[in-house]
């Protein structure tokens, strides 16, 4: 549903309100069906209180999680370069009043900005093209999850069978860090930074969307049973649920080349996107559609 359309700073704050504090409906319906499925009476505890902790974030207004992670956004369609000053300030406004816990520090003296911000910050991706709208979709990145995200340049005689174990030994490797059940973004080809992004994008992709591409179907399609039959379980406490969904991307890479990256989404997978439409109105969506 459209909502008229005020400025793009309000749209970015109504963004990470959504995403921190309201999972979207297809990672939900995922994990309300594996709770189901799971005879494991640790991991279907661990279920219950995850599928508890959603609730009572949706009807407080409070974020799901402690770590409100880094925004990640995706601006696509119609727009021009005063639209970072609208996404930064809409970041420091939102870290003030919903709150939103400040995460950002420089890598070395580790000084906390306070508003999660600061220098390279937040992550932008311009995606320009001819639509009569513009789209930001945001991506919030824990650490828990990030910091078990992996890449490799494969010898290219590993073929597939070498890329599926890569992701097989990223994920089970990471235990329960991550806060599984996960959701897993895989990246083969590009180079290695373009890999890398594919793998992060990947996580944005609906859980029932299917993947065009038949192979990489079939891959997805393994890799999330071999995970679920691995063990591992909720949290990394045994059970049937590794992984809420596999999800993978590919480009053309040098003929010496495989690259393959993993980026791990924990069970609070959070995305949220909105459409700024040129009636000024805009339209927010967060059901995986």
């Amino acid at each position: 549903m459209a909502v008229p359309f005020e400025s793009i700073d309000d749209v970015v704050v109504e963004l990470l309100r959504m995403a921190n504090t309201r999972l979207s409906r297809d990672i939900g319906w995922a994990i309300e069906a594996a709770a189901e499925w799971e005879t494991n009476n640790v991991a279907r505890f661990q279920m219950g209180a995850i599928m508890d902790n959603i609730k009572k974030a949706e009807f407080l207004g409070r974020p799901m999680c402690q770590d409100t992670g880094i925004p990640v956004f995706y601006v696509s369609g119609n727009f021009d370069s005063s639209i970072e000053n609208f996404i930064k300030n809409g970041v420091r406004r939102a870290t003030a009043e919903i709150p939103l816990r400040p995460n950002t520090v420089d890598p070395l003296s580790r000084e906390n900005m306070g508003d999660n911000l600061g220098e390279g910050m937040p992550i932008i991706h311009y995606r320009p093209n001819r639509s009569d709208f513009t789209e930001i979709t945001l991506s919030v990145r824990g650490a828990g999850s990030e910091n078990m995200s992996r890449v490799a340049m494969l010898d290219p005689s590993e073929g597939i069978e070498g890329v599926k174990k890569f992701v097989l030994d990223s994920v089970l490797n990471a235990g329960g860090c991550p806060c599984p059940p996960s959701v897993i973004g895989v990246g083969i080809g590009g180079t290695i930074d373009t890999c890398i992004e594919m793998s992060k994008e990947a996580i944005l992709e609906p859980l029932g969307k299917e993947n065009e591409d038949l192979v990489l179907r079939k891959m997805e399609e393994e890799l999330f049973v071999k995970l679920n039959s691995s063990g591992l379980g909720p949290m990394g406490l045994g059970g049937s649920t590794t992984s809420l969904g596999v999800k993978i991307k590919k480009a053309s890479c040098h003929t010496a080349s495989l690259p393959v990256a993993v980026n791990i989404g924990c069970w609070a997978t959070r995305r949220a996107t909105a459409r700024i439409l040129s009636n000024n109105m805009v339209e927010y969506v967060q059901d995986g559609e």
